[in-house]
């Protein structure tokens, strides 16, 4: 799975947190307000961004697998074709996949996860 820029994990975000699909004017719209509000967070503070600046995102994202875009209307409406959590578990088992020794790998986790953390692994593994 690619990795993600930093506007273009911007974009997820505002997906994610939106639950439904949005035209690119709404997320550029979006992204302004949180740009401001964190003052340069996605590296676009104090410059309009161009709404064909969040289609081409949004057309790298879709060819990434990430959104998929509502062809029906116009203008066209992205969604998230995952859940943050699921991309996340997704990453996860990816680079799980990619290590010669799993066991080692999966130790060196488990190792570093808070006490809360290890409790809710033991829950979750318990209904597995």
């Amino acid at each position: 799975m690619a990795s993600l820029g930093e506007l273009e994990r911007a974009v997820m975000d505002l997906l994610w947190a939106g639950h439904e699909a949005a035209t690119a004017n709404t997320l550029r719209d979006k992204l302004a307000t949180t740009t401001e509000a964190k003052g340069d967070a996605a590296g676009h503070a104090g410059k309009e961004l161009a709404v064909t600046t969040v289609l081409t995102v949004l057309s790298r994202l879709e060819k990434k697998g990430l959104v998929e875009r509502e062809r029906g209307t116009r203008p066209h409406r992205y969604q998230a074709v995952s859940s943050r959590e699921e991309h996340t578990a997704e990453l996860m088992h990816e680079v799980l996949g990619s290590a010669p020794d799993r066991e080692a790998v999966l130790a060196q986790f488990i190792g570093s996860v808070t006490e809360g953390e290890a409790e809710t692994l033991r829950k979750l593994l318990g209904h597995v």
